[in-house]
């Protein structure tokens, strides 16, 4: 669910109940974001308060409202990565995978969809493990394009860089992630 840009502005203009309407609309998909990227759910809660404070504090230099869910992203993804090199945390997690990416990994696996929970898990063990093997910077980049859906445009917007540079690095991740599951 998108905010109306009505709503940003209103916000912007120190409106509190239309920053409240913001936080509403929004908390959902920011908790998810960070759920996805973080992996400690005893912590996700105190990372989106983060976004939304620093949200709150910054909204008045958001110059084009009409760009505000990729901004609100950015600033998902950011507090995210420091979270992680704040607490060095490395865990890795794709239990968020949604039945349809599980069925498309056990497919891969040459195995039937239809198999017990207890080789689903063994499943998710398998590939958290894989993830495990290659960069923080590497899996956040893929689970953003792959498991998150964001365009390579919005992934350059979000990383700073050129689509043929975004090409490189996704290339490279895809790479080293293959590299990983031939090395087991």
């Amino acid at each position: 669910m998108q905010v109306d840009i009505d709503t940003i502005k209103r916000a912007q203009g120190s409106d509190v109940a239309a920053f409240n309407q913001i936080v509403l609309t929004c908390r959902g998909r920011v908790m998810k974001t960070i759920a996805r990227l973080i992996a400690r759910p005893e912590d996700v809660e105190d990372v989106a308060q983060e976004v939304f404070v620093h949200l709150y504090f910054s909204l008045g230099r958001l110059r084009a409202p009409e760009a505000f869910d990729l901004w609100l992203h950015r600033i998902t993804v950011n507090a995210a990565h420091s979270y992680l090199r704040h607490h060095r945390c490395r865990e890795r997690r794709l239990s968020d995978l949604s039945e349809g990416q599980m069925a498309v990994a056990e497919a891969a696996a040459g195995r039937d969809v239809a198999l017990n929970e207890q080789y689903r898990q063994r499943t998710r063990e398998s590939i958290d493990e894989l993830l495990g093997a290659v960069s923080e910077a590497d899996r956040i980049l893929l689970m953003l394009k792959e498991i998150e859906g964001l365009s390579l445009k919005d992934l350059g917007q979000i990383y700073r860089v050129t689509g043929n540079a975004l090409k490189v690095r996704l290339f490279r991740a895809r790479h080293r992630l293959l590299g990983a599951l031939a090395g087991r």
